[in-house]
């Protein structure tokens, strides 16, 4: 089994849950009719996945984690009273426990960069599409983040996040790879952009500055940093503050490019 870099601490779901259609699945919004059969893999706490449903208001949304823990989460959040046409589920991104030629739409958000085996997962991906129907993947790639002001506690924070994620076998600069990987699942008809998440304002910085200052300490990235002897407390604790420190520079910035792909079955 996979293991997940980071986890489901509250830090963590604090940035998931700020993930929405027009931030997150632009790229593939104009292809959602009311009748869509969508499958949303790696759902998290739901937030995208319950406005999926809002669009598709004849058809259905169908979302999969594989921890229990978010899935509960999500359930409690969004009841099936206000969201009657989305269903929440455990699921193996590997094992979908659905028929051949179940959804129209596969969408896969920050999902790929953290298996061991995309490859295969896109494939069960295309098992479970409908002739014609598409799968829309996203994925950051860690390796192209930037920020601002340099600080040196930030290059040891992405050198220290780049070796947890490689000791999980995972690829933290997945989002360079995912048309690779998505033709090598034997897709065609590939449609490729890219879109940057940008933390400029002081409550923007403040926010994302505030949630790794948190993640670092308290996430499973940090237990898995600590486990695998690749940092130690002192480190982890001197790269929390440095993300304070960086969220209340009025002059700060902080950019992190997303590769999408749509591609049909």
């Amino acid at each position: 089994m996979d293991t997940y870099t980071h986890g489901h601490h509250e830090s963590v779901l604090q940035s998931h849950r700020w993930r929405t259609i027009a931030n997150s699945a632009a790229f593939m919004a104009s292809y959602i009719k009311p009748t869509s059969q969508i499958l949303d893999i790696g759902c998290g706490p739901g937030t995208i996945s319950a406005e999926f449903s809002l669009l598709t208001t004849s058809g259905k949304v169908t979302a999969i984690d594989l921890s229990e823990e978010v899935i509960q989460i999500a359930r409690a959040t969004h009841p099936t009273s206000k969201y009657q046409n989305l269903e929440f589920e455990v699921g193996d991104t590997y094992r979908l426990h659905f028929p051949d030629n179940s959804f129209d739409i596969v969408y896969a958000h920050q999902v790929l960069q953290h298996l061991s085996r995309p490859i295969d997962a896109l494939r069960e991906m295309k098992r479970v599409l409908t002739p014609g129907g598409i799968i829309a993947v996203r994925d950051a790639d860690y390796g192209s983040f930037t920020w601002s002001p340099d600080t040196s506690e930030l290059d040891l924070w992405m050198s220290i996040y780049q070796e947890v994620a490689a000791r999980n076998n995972a690829t933290a600069n997945g989002g360079r790879y995912l048309k690779g990987w998505v033709t090598d699942a034997g897709f065609n008809s590939l449609e490729i952009s890219g879109t940057v998440w940008t933390f400029s304002t002081p409550e923007e910085c403040k926010w994302w500055g505030s949630s790794w200052a948190a993640r670092i300490l308290n996430s499973e990235f940090a237990r898995q940093a600590l486990e695998y002897e690749i940092a130690d407390q002192e480190t982890l604790e001197s790269i929390s503050q440095a993300f304070l420190r960086w969220a209340e520079d009025e002059k700060s910035v902080f950019f992190i490019p997303n590769y999408e792909i749509i591609a049909r079955k």
